[in-house]
């Protein structure tokens, strides 16, 4: 068995597989190739489809995707390792998040629906592949999510000074690391990229706002702002968590956008974001001196300068200055996750899901 794991993920923006070759050491992790897979563009349509229409989703087309996607994680294990001149047999384990489809972690019978079949990626690899984080959390009464911040504590929590990681992927979510002995908390702030997203390519036709370019051409409606930040997710207590289900553009019209043009809702997205994640720290880290930042968020120089305005108090940075590039924290996340299941050691923090105890996350797909 070999030193090596092998983390992928795919988030809401469904544009593709985030794969990095990485080993732990104490306290350190040592990224030793990346790779970006993109989701061939019929599978990227079909999955967002699914997401945006739950209703007319059928359970074939469920089973479809979930053998599909698995495919597509199996082939970005197989160009990392092939990039990266390893053999499957050094690599320990495969953690893979797989495609979010479905997180309902407050329903009547909650549950949280991830496809990418880790059977096909276990065989079609030849590496033991750990899989379905969320649900054990989710039986134990937790929301499932975030699942991110055992691996943020451990790899970020230093004495003496707060520090908050936040991810901004579709969903925005913060981990909080108290100076002090007091125990580390997070949860999901509320939209992180997902209505930036899709208000862009609803509007542009393009994937993302690069560099955040077109929000600040527009103009902050204050009014409309106020409307969304009333929103009763951002004054609900933690834990917490979200998703696309909840914030996308349904909820963004009902909040009332007729007549505002195009470039100030985006610029109004921007600051719900930026105005969404300041107040969470605020209310709940109030002696943070430091904030890095993770997920393609990071990229966004017009929500970079947003949160750092909005943090007076703070240093916002990426993760990139404290040793970890920001586009592959969730990739590592998930390798490391993979680890703590092969070793029988728990991967969520109760604090932050809610769950009533500690376990061990996933289940184990061995590759013969």
């Amino acid at each position: 068995m070999g030193h090596y794991y092998i983390g992928l993920n795919s988030g809401t923006s469904m544009d593709g597989i985030d794969a990095a070759l990485v080993s732990f050491g104490d306290g350190s992790v040592d990224v030793h190739e990346t790779h970006a897979h993109p989701y061939p563009a019929e599978l990227r349509n079909r999955l967002l489809t699914a997401v945006r229409n739950p209703d007319r989703c059928t359970i074939d087309e469920v089973g479809q995707l979930d053998h599909w996607a698995g495919e597509c994680f199996r082939d970005a294990a197989l160009t990392l390792l092939a990039d990266a001149q390893v053999a499957a047999k050094q690599v320990t384990a495969i953690g893979s998040h797989g495609q979010t489809l479905r997180h309902q972690p407050d329903a009547d019978h909650p549950f949280t629906l991830q496809v990418g079949d880790p059977t096909i990626i276990a065989k079609g690899t030849g590496v033991t592949t750990v899989a379905d984080f969320r649900r054990a959390d989710l039986a134990l009464g937790g929301q499932g999510a975030p699942l991110t911040p055992l691996f943020h504590e451990w790899l970020y929590r230093r004495a003496g000074s707060c520090r908050v990681i936040l991810n901004i992927g579709g969903i925005a979510n913060i981990t909080i690391l108290p100076a002090d002995d007091r125990q580390s908390s997070g949860f999901d702030t509320g939209p992180g990229n997902t209505l930036l997203d899709a208000w862009i390519n609803k509007n542009r036709e393009a994937s993302f706002d690069h560099n955040g370019s077109w929000a600040a051409q527009g103009t902050v409606d204050d009014n409309l702002l106020s409307r969304l930040l009333a929103d009763q997710y951002f004054h609900a207590p933690p834990p917490k968590s979200t998703g696309f289900e909840y914030f996308n553009l349904a909820w963004l019209e009902a909040a009332g956008i007729a007549g505002i043009a195009p470039a100030d809702v985006q610029a109004t997205l921007c600051a719900l974001t930026a105005r969404s994640v300041s107040a969470a720290i605020q209310n709940f880290a109030t002696d943070t001196s430091d904030v890095f930042v993770c997920g393609g968020g990071a990229h966004n120089a017009e929500l970079m300068t947003q949160l750092q305005a909005a943090l007076p108090g703070s240093q916002v940075d990426s993760t990139a200055t404290v040793g970890l590039d920001p586009d592959w924290v969730e990739a590592a996340a998930f390798a490391w996750l993979a680890m703590r299941t092969m070793n029988g050691l728990p991967g969520n923090l109760p604090a932050v899901t809610g769950a009533r105890r500690e376990a061990v996350l996933g289940a184990i797909f061995p590759a013969d």
